[in-house]
C-alpha cells in the first residue's frame, strides 16, 4: 500500500437491483466516508465518487456515480477503498492510524523482539494487534491498551510492549 493512501472502506457487495452498493466504512465516524470523496482503489486505477444513501446493517447502502447496474456492483464486491492521507483529520497524540501500526517491531521494556504488527483487529472492546512471531508464522494477540502498550514509536519504527504473562 502507498504511504500516503489509507484504506477508509470496502464494497461489500450490490445491494438492490438499481446499481446501488452495500458499502463497509473503516471510519471511527462511518459516515465521514463519505467526505473523502472522491475514493480510490489500492492501486489508484479507479476513482470512486461515493454518496451514502441510507444504513444499513453492517454499513452503508451507497451509489457510486461511475456504476449504474446490479452486475458492475457485484463486480466490485471486495474492492478496497481509499483516501488519500491529507484529507484525513488530525490525529490525538495517543490515536494513531492502523495502516501506520502494521509492520512496526514489537518489543519488550527490556528490548527484546516479540515480533511485528501483522494486523490491527478489533471485535468490538477495543484494539487488538495481531503481532507475528520472529522467524515463524504463528501470531499472538496483543490488547492495544496504554497500559500494556505504553509506547508507540511511529518514526523510529518500533511498539514498546508490556505484555501480560503468557501472550508470547
Amino acid at each position: 500500500m502507498n504511504d500516503d493512501k489509507v484504506c477508509v472502506g470496502a464494497i461489500a457487495g450490490a445491494y438492490g437491483v438499481r446499481g446501488e452498493l452495500r458499502v463497509k466504512s473503516f471510519c471511527a465516524v462511518p459516515e465521514n466516508i463519505e467526505s473523502y470523496s472522491p475514493l480510490s482503489s489500492e492501486d489508484g486505477a479507479r476513482a470512486f465518487h461515493l454518496a451514502l444513501l441510507r444504513p444499513i446493517k453492517n454499513g452503508f447502502a451507497a451509489r457510486i456515480a461511475e456504476v449504474a447496474t446490479k452486475e458492475e456492483a457485484d463486480a466490485l464486491k471486495g474492492v478496497q477503498l481509499f483516501a488519500s492521507r491529507d484529507q484525513l483529520p488530525d490525529l490525538t497524540e495517543d490515536e494513531y492510524y492502523h495502516a501506520d501500526l502494521i509492520g512496526l517491531t514489537v518489543v519488550d521494556t527490556g528490548g527484546t523482539e516479540l515480533g511485528r504488527v501483522k494486523a490491527v483487529q478489533n471485535h468490538g472492546a477495543q484494539d487488538i494487534l495481531e503481532v507475528q512471531l520472529p522467524g515463524s508464522s504463528e501470531t499472538a494477540l496483543l490488547p492495544f491498551t496504554l497500559a500494556i502498550v505504553p509506547t508507540v514509536d511511529i518514526a523510529g519504527g518500533r511498539i514498546v510492549a508490556d505484555p501480560p504473562e503468557g501472550i508470547f
